[in-house]
């Protein structure tokens, strides 16, 4: 589901990037989850022991990551560095606002937090699987 935007622009906690620093996380999202699934493949063909397996827990958190931020338009690594690229001209800019910068922290926060338990519970499934 694409979040919809009334109008386009940095909101605090909510939308840091623009299209293009979207784009950007769309093809690191689609690499994360495609590297995941190719690690998945070679750990089972070479019969990988359940602990080796969770190692496709960090291509595919990473790939949500993304793809989350993809969906919301707000990119974890701006917030966490207090930067924001959503204007019309799509440069970076510091974000000075302290309540801003806290409420972007927290945003970005919740989101690793939540991708982490997906990718999580999907790695836990996949080294359990018996194949």
């Amino acid at each position: 589901m694409e979040i919809e935007y009334a109008e386009p622009g940095y909101r605090a906690g909510v939308c840091n990037i623009g299209p293009r620093e979207v784009a950007q996380r769309r093809r690191a999202g689609m690499t994360g989850v495609g590297v995941a699934v190719a690690l998945a493949v070679a750990l089972v063909a070479i019969g990988a022991p359940t602990i080796l397996r969770g190692l496709v827990l960090f291509p595919l958190w990473g790939g949500l990551i993304s793809l989350e931020q993809v969906r919301r338009h707000f990119c974890v690594g701006f917030a966490f560095a207090g930067l924001r690229s959503a204007g019309p001209e799509e440069t970076r800019e510091a974000v000075t606002d302290s309540a801003d910068l806290a409420a972007d922290r927290a945003a970005a926060r919740v989101m690793v937090a939540y991708c982490g338990l997906i990718a999580l519970g999907v790695t836990l499934v996949y080294a359990w699987l018996p194949i």
